[in-house]
């Protein structure tokens, strides 16, 4: 029997999109038969309601990970991960950075995005530095690189010139829990708890960072109510990332701090209220590996908006007209088609209904354990 590791920390530690992936894939694997023994590593400390999926194990590091970064990428201690927690035959490192590994050890890496290269004014300083250094590094020695798209696939060959037959596809699929909530009582009691109110809104579900553009949505707003929808909110789902001030100086400088609700981190089972309550969302991002929200939306029947660029338009296929993000006008005149008329949001629900069919972690955990085993 062989033993596969899985990087299970970001599933432990990051509420947004990177540690759902890792949940709900894992959580696929662990429904399919297997020969295989799979061992979850965490790094740091596993809290106490943590609860182990079935047939697997977990194991933790007895440092941190920002102590183990520090060991690895700053004093270059080549400490193999196998001496913290024990052997294994094959490391599937989820989050961008592969660990030292034994000798022999065969390894899979998942770049999600190259947000760090091709949006470099969205990140922190010390984050692309540290992410410029240890993803190519990583790319190098991965045995197999995952990506999260066809577009995020094509970014790795085209600035790391890595081998084609090296880096597969892997699509992400849309949990079960999010479908449309059809109580109004279920709603008005998620709204009370973000404190939304009982304005109509527009839902963007992401961390709040450069990335995601919530600026341009906001003047996007702004240009709705000039024309006519002056009752209209937007509501940001989404835990504060970093270099936040500009987005809050914005709202400000627009006046709508009375229409821009920011509820901070939104626990997974609130949100299939939070989408099903709003007339529709907005994923506008300026770079995405995937784009979880556009097919959540989806499910929950709530129609929504796109860009046009990077992964996106792999994901919300036809079901969702998409825009510039960088042209405001050309956002704020979409979403105010999607609010105004009625019978087109029912077009954009159907379609969107039918888009969602083309994505299943079951699916994607098949394609996984496929990859694993040709690697053992």
């Amino acid at each position: 029997m062989s033993i596969i590791g899985i990087d299970y920390t970001p599933a432990i530690f990051q509420g947004g999109g990177i540690g759902r992936y890792t949940r709900d894939l894992t959580h696929a694997m662990a429904t399919l038969p297997t020969s295989h023994e799979y061992r979850l590593i965490v790094t740091g400390k596993v809290p106490s309601a943590f609860q182990v999926p079935s047939g697997m194990t977990v194991s933790s590091t007895p440092l941190a990970s920002k102590w183990l970064a520090r060991l690895w990428y700053k004093a270059n201690v080549p400490l193999p991960l196998e001496h913290l927690v024990g052997n294994f035959d094959l490391f599937h490192a989820t989050d961008f950075v592969l660990p030292p590994l034994r000798r022999g050890a065969k390894s899979i890496l998942t770049v999600h995005d190259l947000t760090f290269i091709k949006s470099p004014e969205t990140a922190t300083p010390q984050l692309r530095a540290f992410l410029n250094k240890v993803v190519p590094l990583s790319i190098k020695r991965a045995d197999k690189i995952l990506a999260d798209s066809v577009a995020t696939k094509q970014d790795l060959l085209d600035i790391y010139q890595v081998c084609e037959e090296s880096v597969d596809v892997l699509l992400s699929g849309v949990n079960d829990q999010f479908k449309r909530i059809d109580s109004h009582q279920e709603i008005a009691s998620v709204r009370a708890k973000y404190k939304i109110g009982v304005c109509p809104y527009i839902l963007a579900v992401g961390t709040v960072q450069p990335r995601k553009n919530y600026i341009r949505l906001v003047k996007a707003l702004k240009l709705i109510h000039l024309r006519g929808h002056r009752d209209l909110c937007l509501v940001i789902a989404g835990g504060r990332g970093w270099l936040n001030q500009e987005l809050l100086e914005t709202i400000y400088l627009e006046k709508m701090q009375d229409h821009v609700i920011l509820t901070g981190f939104v626990e997974d089972t609130d949100l299939p209220a939070l989408y099903s309550g709003a007339t529709c969302s907005a994923f506008i991002s300026l770079y995405e590996g995937f784009g979880l929200p556009v097919l959540e939306s989806m499910s929950c029947q709530t129609p929504v908006i796109a860009s046009n660029i990077s992964s996106i338009p792999e994901v919300a296929g036809t079901a969702a007209p998409l825009v510039d993000p960088h042209n405001v006008e050309e956002i704020a005149t979409m979403l105010f088609k999607v609010v105004d008329d009625s019978l087109f949001r029912h077009e954009l629900v159907e379609k969107g209904l039918e888009q969602v069919k083309k994505f299943s972690w079951k699916r994607s955990a098949c394609q996984l354990k496929n990859i694993y085993e040709s690697l053992l």
